[in-house]
């Protein structure tokens, strides 16, 4: 087999990669309960969950809220017990689940949710229920599979229905090395339908008269505001599958139509950027570089000396301490514990210990993972500190065990104020946020702190030329030149290289969908890597050529304004989304701006390590009188 063809397919194995759903499959006996168990209530529009039990609904004879795990929490998840009765391989047809008065006051909650665009999510065996949909994609009718089914429908008339009656599709697969007699839950589905059932009286159920609701869509739909009570009903029916348990998320998983082709596209895009770079850096250091170089280290006389120009020239303040260098270590610091965290994640996604089972997991390993990364940040924060000559190290472990989390903190306990005040589930509990002040000062700071210790007492790294007490000189800089400009273009290309991946990551986000192409993200973070450093490299050369020292900082943002670029983005993308709310415009904009300083703090402290290693090469290189 060519070569070409093994790497292809390393990639395509990387891509699907496999996952661990991370808990052991049930078994259930014919006519055992299952249970079915219910979620918040979610809205595109106000991206505001709430409990499900806000609707004026049938409730369990339990309905407690499940135990809950830290990234549960965060994500607003609240599952309780329901009142739907469900036995393995029972068909049930029409069964009244209950009847339920409806005042004014529900009637108006039932109206605003319908006109909010909010769904229900319901959940048996730890598969969420999908509904299925066809849209017209290409010109033909698709099928597509979405998780949870609408509380209700506006129509046209200006009525409004309520979704009272579900079919609900479960699917078994018997496998031969289980119990006889046994089967697991491979499939989920609901169908709903709003209907105005009918009753009769003369034939008795346990609770109540019969209810006839046979060809659910052929019924006239249930206008909630024409009636004083609402009846539930529901269907059950069972089919077998030849779907294996292990590969019953494929169908939750599976890319949209076309995607697969999106994301290799995407790829290729970026892998062009990469190319075009790397000939352009591989240009600097092989033809310019390695000629100036030789040219300096030849230069004999004084005469010659006096008349050099160019980037050697700045080897006694190339490596002059930046203004701000204390948030400049702490912002690459934190950039690398933002790095050490994504990569972590990533190769625990890649390997399948992040399954969509196991909910709110990925929010959860990542915040775990960023507190002991601290590590790392203090580390480096202390290890470039001492670049500079500096032995006031205290202020720099106290700032970088404290900036940057502040920020990203006190964004989301203000944004948690106003979830707090209009009452939805994703509200953190100010116990939770105590939590999390727990990881952070009990954890994050004394690993912040221990890591700067080591760093400080390791010794310095050392340099190829001293600087002088007297900076020199600057010349006159073309328009071109200046920061602003060059920062700005620089952050474009990372920027553009993770484009793609990063409208897929924001729809899952703010539109409720599965994100589980770990592959393609893998392969997209190397690229950003790969393309921070070779533009920062670029850029600083031809700016140490004009004969500009000031580097340090135009380092971090060359690459580091892609954080803008995504926050430039964000707000293009607001305009697609159906926000209407300004509570909820608020909360868009909020974890926008974290988002994008994490964005523009990992690429920005590749950028700077890479410069670095970079410049101090170059002047390694030359011989310094």
């Amino acid at each position: 087999m060519p070569s070409s063809q093994i790497i292809l397919l390393c990639l395509l194995s990387l891509t699907n990669a496999f996952y661990l759903p991370g808990v052991a499959p049930t078994q259930y006996e014919e006519g055992a309960r299952v249970e079915l168990k219910v979620n918040k209530l979610t809205s595109v529009k106000t991206q505001l969950p709430y409990s499900y039990y806000t609707l004026p609904v049938c409730t369990g004879p339990n309905s407690e809220i499940s135990s809950k795990s830290l990234g549960e929490i965060l994500t607003g998840d609240e599952i309780k017990s329901s009142a739907y009765k469900i036995r393995m391989k029972e068909d049930v047809t029409c069964k009244r689940l209950c009847t339920v008065p409806l005042k004014e006051k529900e009637k108006e909650t039932l109206r605003r949710m319908v006109d909010e665009d909010y769904w229900v999510n319901w959940i048996v065996d730890n598969l969420p229920a999908s509904t299925n949909f066809t849209r017209v994609i290409d010109g033909k009718d698709t099928p597509v599979t979405m998780v949870g089914f609408p509380v209700g429908s506006y129509h046209k008339d200006g009525t409004y229905s309520l979704n009272n009656h579900v079919t609900l599709h479960l699917e078994y697969h018997q496998n031969p090395n289980d119990k006889e007699g046994t089967s697991r839950i491979v499939g989920f589905r609901a169908q709903p339908y709003s209907i105005s059932q009918s009753f009769r009286d003369d034939i008795l159920e346990e609770n109540g008269d019969k209810v006839i609701c046979s060809g659910a869509g052929a019924l006239p739909v249930f206008d909630f505001f024409q009636h004083n009570k609402v009846t539930y009903t529901y269907d059950v029916v069972w089919t077998e599958s030849q779907v294996q348990w292990a590969s019953r998320w494929d169908s939750y998983l599976q890319a949209s139509p076309g995607s697969n082709q999106i994301h290799w596209f995407s790829i290729l895009n970026s892998f062009v950027i990469v190319l075009i770079l790397s000939v352009m850096v591989g240009m600097i250091l092989l033809r310019t570089l390695l000629r100036d170089i030789a040219k300096y280290n030849e230069l004999a006389t004084k005469e010659e000396a006096a008349e050099e120009t160019g980037w050697k020239l700045l080897h006694a303040d190339v490596f002059r301490e930046p203004p701000y260098s204390k948030l400049l270590v702490v912002s690459v610091g934190s950039g690398l514990q933002v790095l050490g965290m994504s990569t972590v994640v990533l190769i625990f996604a890649l390997l399948g210990f992040l399954s969509p089972a196991n909910r709110g997991g990925l929010l959860q390993s990542m915040m775990l993972l960023f507190t002991f990364m601290g590590l790392l940040s203090g580390y480096a924060a202390a290890r470039m500190y001492r670049i500079f000559e500096k032995e006031d190290i205290r202020k720099v472990m106290l700032l970088t065990a404290i900036l940057y989390p502040g920020v990203v903190f006190a964004i989301f306990f203000i944004l948690n104020l106003f979830i707090w005040a209009k009452g939805s589930t994703g509200a953190v509990p100010f116990l939770t946020l105590f939590e999390l002040l727990t990881l952070w000062f009990g954890i994050s700071v004394p690993l912040v702190f221990l890591g700067s210790h080591y760093g400080f007492r390791r010794a310095p790294i050392e340099l190829p030329t001293r600087t002088n007490k007297i900076p020199r000189g600057l010349p006159e800089q073309h328009w071109l030149s200046h920061p602003v400009p060059v920062c700005l273009a620089g952050g474009m290309l990372p920027f553009g290289s993770v484009f793609t991946e990063v409208f897929f990551i924001l729809s899952s986000i703010w539109q409720h969908q599965f994100y589980y192409v770990f592959g393609f993200l893998a392969l997209v973070m190397v690229i950003l890597v790969i393309t921070c450093a070779e533009v920062s490299i670029a850029l600083i050369y031809f700016q140490l050529t004009a004969e500009d020292y000031r580097w340090w900082w135009r380092s971090f943002f060359s690459s580091g304004s892609s954080g803008l670029m995504l926050f430039a983005y964000s707000i293009f993308y607001h305009s697609t989304l159906q926000i209407e709310e300004g509570v909820s415009s608020i909360l868009y904009f909020g974890y926008m701006i974290i988002m994008s300083l994490m964005l523009a703090l990992l690429t920005g402290s590749i950028g700077t390590v890479s410069s670095f290693i970079f410049v101090k090469g170059i002047y390694g290189s030359v011989k310094i009188d």
